[in-house]
């Protein structure tokens, strides 16, 4: 399954200027996904993040792999246009400086899937290089809530 730009916001809720992916080449729903976002030397974040020094904050490229990665439980039966949280970051490397006019190409697997809570992890590259890489924990509270202690 692929994935432009128009058909992501389908599935999930963020929008431009914080959407942090343009297409997705792979997703094997429940699994992985695969993209990238082409970084434009207007984005936002180039203005503020350094001023004559400009590079894609740490933080927001590992949002682009959570943004990616939560793309493979998105497109699970029942779970186009919820919501999912990132609700734990583990062992999070940042690697290389992300220039602009990089095209940031994103990989995100999932590891295990149970009751609402995956172990996920991913890397960002540019040019083939890892640039960040990090391993982390999405919850999807929908599903979480199937099995909450009913009174």
């Amino acid at each position: 399954m692929q994935l432009n730009k128009e058909q992501i916001i389908e599935y999930q809720k963020n929008r431009p200027p914080y959407l942090m992916m343009d297409f997705i080449t792979e997703v094997i729903p429940g699994k992985s996904a695969r993209g990238y976002k082409y970084l434009d030397k207007k984005e936002w974040f180039f203005k503020c993040h350094f001023p004559g020094d400009p590079s894609m904050p740490g933080m927001l490229q590992v949002e682009a792999i959570v943004q990616l990665t939560a793309m493979a439980l998105f497109t699970l039966e029942g779970n186009k246009g919820k919501v999912a949280y990132i609700t734990k970051l583990k062992d999070a490397s940042f690697i290389k400086k992300v220039l602009p006019n990089s095209k940031l190409e994103l990989e995100g697997d999932i590891l295990s899937f149970k009751r609402g809570i995956a172990n996920c992890k991913g890397v960002a590259k540019v040019n083939e290089k890892i640039v960040c890489k990090a391993t982390f924990n999405l919850v999807l509270p929908h599903i979480m809530e199937e099995f909450k202690i009913k009174e």
